[in-house]
């Protein structure tokens, strides 16, 4: 994302004062490991750091005399990405192994910042395991590949069945298109006063997460499924101008226009996400929330917001198509991916690393623990995965008709134009024919002008 100033200046003390922290680098020890990472903004949610803490034990024991430093970075996902590249650019301050999500890895591989993996993976025999959607999310437009994913996600509706029922709603609730998102958000505010409707993602500060939760989830739902409407694979070239993106910001104008949405302050809030997670859903404060599969990493035991009776609580719903046509419903996939930075110092050893946390009985320990989905095939397979929490099948169900994002350079520029366009219509600022204009324009100067304009 693009902050607005006082953030870009805020970001860039903080990444100044972790390359600081970063002293020397990863350089001057041979035989330690430095492991960068996100950490979460919210104090009481430590999923990764308990996971990789254990996997730091469980490496240093079984490789004598070779340590691992766990680096983490706790911010919001936007300043993460402007800290991680901060740190990349150096060999004094790059870690030997980060964690990439796959939206930026493709702007990290054109910019020099991460190196091949191929060597290693070739004589990686758990490599074999992982399913080709996923190895293709690390796999740069020159065939190489440079991560190895951690595992993927679906998204969908969350919805609270005592405020659905205070409201009137039967349970379980399909709403069958867009339409019928909406008229339950507006009956909800109408009969549950004091609670928020609707939790639609938006904005700037949001980051990917609008992009992707928000927007994307309207935009791939607005065809018949079977092309891209944000980028044209038969010209290779972005789409402008199409009417499918003016209806998924219609759509956003119509939740903060009537007000059936977050306060638009909260909207805005970098720390949205972590409010919803651990206040807002848990408390019965929101009816509906458009998010993904990860949510119950923040509940489970040992979690931080411990909320053991959230599958009571919470139905499940598929995204719907925007008027119900086939396939009747949508998601959006990406996820994480481990990668050894450019100007690592002990690239070997970062390898070695995840083969540590790849290993299939590691894997599916992390998948469980933060909800993830599994992108490895005997993973999946496996009875304990699919039975170990409520939602797992649910979620992986949707990789069926899910989309992904456009893994090419430009698309960071394009999701932050996409966040500046839902930002403005989310204010009132902007009409959406205004925000779409400067939409195209904007997409037109990230791709270098290879748009084609689609009616």
């Amino acid at each position: 994302m693009r902050p607005t100033a006082p953030v870009l200046v805020a970001t860039a003390l903080l990444a100044a004062g972790t390359l600081t922290a970063c002293g020397g680098g990863s350089g001057g020890d041979a035989n330690t490991v430095r492991v960068s990472y996100k950490q979460s903004t919210d104090n009481e949610s430590k999923v990764p750091d308990i996971y990789l803490a254990a996997m730091k034990k469980q490496f240093e024991k079984d490789h004598p005399g070779k340590k691992v430093e766990l680096v983490p970075i706790k911010a919001a996902d936007a300043d993460y990405y402007t800290k991680l590249q901060q740190m990349l650019r150096s060999p004094k301050t790059a870690p030997d192994l980060v964690y990439e999500d796959t939206f930026l890895i493709n702007s990290d591989i054109t910019s020099g910042y991460l190196r091949p993996l191929d060597k290693y993976l070739d004589k990686w025999s758990d490599w074999d395991q992982f399913i080709d959607t996923a190895k293709t999310a690390a796999k740069a437009e020159d065939g190489k590949t440079y991560g190895v994913p951690d595992g993927t996600d679906t998204r969908g509706l969350w919805y609270d069945k005592a405020i659905l029922k205070k409201a009137g709603i039967a349970t379980p609730w399909q709403p069958k298109n867009w339409a019928e998102i909406l008229d339950t958000a507006r009956t909800i505010k109408e009969k549950v006063p004091g609670v928020t409707p609707l939790n639609l993602y938006t904005g700037k500060p949001g980051g990917e997460q609008s992009t992707m939760q928000g927007f994307e989830m309207l935009l791939y739902g607005t065809g018949d499924g079977g092309s891209d409407p944000l980028y044209d694979t038969s010209s290779s070239k972005w789409v402008a101008g199409s009417q499918a993106f003016k209806d998924s910001l219609k759509f956003v104008e119509t939740v903060y226009k009537e007000k059936l949405g977050p306060d638009v302050s909260d909207a805005l809030d970098p720390n949205v996400g972590t409010n919803v997670r651990g206040d807002l859903l848990p408390k019965g404060k929101l009816g509906i929330d458009l998010d993904g599969s990860w949510l119950p990493q923040d509940w489970i035991k040992g979690a931080g917001h411990e909320w053991p009776e959230w599958s009571q609580k919470l139905g499940l719903a598929h995204m719907p198509t925007q008027n119900g046509q086939a396939p009747g419903k949508v998601s959006m996939s990406g996820g994480w991916t481990w990668a050894v930075p450019a100007k690592a110092s002990n690239p070997d050893l970062a390898f070695d690393f995840i083969k540590t946390m790849q290993t299939k009985a590691n894997a599916q320990r992390w998948y469980i623990a933060n909800s993830g989905i599994s992108v490895r095939k005997d993973v999946a397979a496996d009875p304990a995965y699919v039975k170990a929490q409520p939602g797992i099948k649910f979620f992986t169900d949707l990789v069926a008709t899910t989309h992904y994002r456009p893994a090419y350079p430009a698309y960071p520029k394009v999701s932050t134009a996409i966040q500046e366009a839902m930002e403005s219509v989310t204010t009132g600022d902007s009409s959406v024919d205004k925000a779409a204009s400067t939409y195209d324009e904007q997409v037109k100067t990230a791709a270098d002008g290879k748009v084609v304009n689609k009616p």
